[in-house]
C-alpha cells in the first residue's frame, strides 16, 4: 500500500484576495491530518479579469485538477450558472462560495451561513434568540440573517443604509422563513430597537483598519445583550472591545472566518477540521499581522 500523502489542490477565487489568510489555515490543517494541500490565491485584480471570467476560471480549474475552489467578491452569485448543482442551503441564499469539482462537476455550497451558524453555536451557546438586531443586509449579511433564522431566531430586524436592499432582503429572507418574522429598518430606529433585542449582530465594513469606530451609538448596547461581530481585521473590533467592557458576551469575527473555513475543508477532502486548532492558528496569523503593522 502506498504510504504517500493524499493530496489536494484548490484555490479561491475573487479581487484582492492574494492577502487572504485561507491559504495558510488549510494548508496547516491538511498538514495536521497527514494531507497534503496546496491552497492558490486566484486575484481577479492582479490577472486583470472581470468577475464574469469566474466561468472560464472554473473550466481551467477542473483541467488542472484542482479539488475545489472557493469563491469571495464579486462572483458569489455570478458563480451560479456555471454550476452542475448546489447545495440546498446555496440555492435558497442564491450565492455560493465554495465549489467542490467531482467527476468533471461543479458543486456549489455556502460556507458563510454554516460557518457563522457554527460560531454562534461554539462561542455563544444558549444565547436568547427571540429577538436579535442585525446592522447590515449585503452579501456577507444575507448569509448572516440566513444563519440566525436557520439557528431558531423569532424576530430579526434588519438595519441597512439602504433601504431598496433591506426590504428586499427582508422580503426574501420572510419567504423562506414563515414561521419568523423578519423587518426592514433604518438606524434612525435602532433607539426603539436595541430595547426588545436579546441580541446585536455586525455585518459592516465599520470597525476594519481602514473603517474606524463602532456602527452604531454604543449607550444603546447593554449588558444584558449579546454582540457578535464579523469584521476580523482587527479581531478585537472597537464594537468587542467595548460591549465586552459593558459586560456583554461578545462572539468576534474570527469565529466566522474559522467556521467557513473549516466547513470548506471537509467539502474539499471528505475529512472533518479540527475548528479549535484551526482558530488557534487563525489567532496565530492575526497578531502577526497586528505585530507588522504595528
Amino acid at each position: 500500500m502506498s504510504t504517500r500523502a493524499e493530496s489536494y489542490l484548490v484555490g479561491l477565487i475573487g479581487e484582492g484576495v492574494t492577502p487572504s489568510l485561507s491559504p495558510a489555515m488549510h494548508e496547516r490543517e491538511a498538514d495536521r491530518q497527514g494531507l497534503r494541500c496546496l491552497y492558490r490565491p486566484i486575484d481577479l485584480l492582479e490577472l486583470a479579469l472581470p468577475g464574469a471570467a469566474v466561468g472560464d476560471l472554473l473550466t481551467a480549474a477542473r483541467l488542472l485538477g484542482f479539488n475545489g475552489l472557493n469563491i469571495t467578491h464579486p462572483c458569489k452569485q455570478l458563480v451560479l450558472e456555471h454550476l452542475d448543482e448546489m447545495s440546498d442551503d446555496a440555492r435558497r441564499l442564491g450565492a455560493v462560495n465554495t465549489v467542490l469539482i467531482r467527476d468533471g462537476r461543479f458543486i456549489g455550497h455556502n460556507t458563510d451561513f454554516s460557518g457563522f451558524a457554527a460560531a454562534l453555536a461554539a462561542g455563544l451557546p444558549d444565547a436568547s434568540l427571540g429577538r436579535v438586531v442585525q446592522l447590515g443586509a449585503g452579501g456577507a449579511g444575507s448569509a448572516v440573517a440566513y444563519a440566525l433564522l436557520s439557528a431558531g431566531v423569532r424576530t430579526l430586524d434588519l438595519v441597512d443604509m439602504d433601504p431598496a436592499r433591506c426590504a428586499e432582503r427582508a422580503a426574501e429572507l420572510s419567504g423562506l422563513f414563515p414561521e419568523a418574522t423578519v423587518t426592514a429598518r433604518s438606524t434612525a430606529e435602532l433607539p426603539q430597537l436595541m430595547p426588545l433585542a436579546d441580541g446585536l449582530v455586525h455585518c459592516t465594513p465599520v470597525g476594519m483598519a481602514a473603517h474606524p469606530g463602532t456602527p452604531l451609538d454604543m449607550s444603546l448596547v447593554e449588558p444584558r445583550h449579546w454582540v457578535a461581530d464579523i469584521v476580523y481585521r482587527p479581531i478585537e473590533t472597537q464594537l468587542v472591545r467595548e460591549a465586552r467592557a459593558k459586560g456583554c458576551r461578545v462572539l468576534d469575527g474570527g469565529r466566522m472566518a474559522v467556521g467557513q473555513a473549516a466547513d470548506a475543508f471537509r467539502i474539499f477532502t471528505g475529512r472533518d477540521a479540527d475548528a479549535a486548532r484551526m482558530r488557534e492558528h487563525f489567532l496565530e496569523l492575526i497578531a502577526a499581522e497586528e505585530k507588522v503593522a504595528a
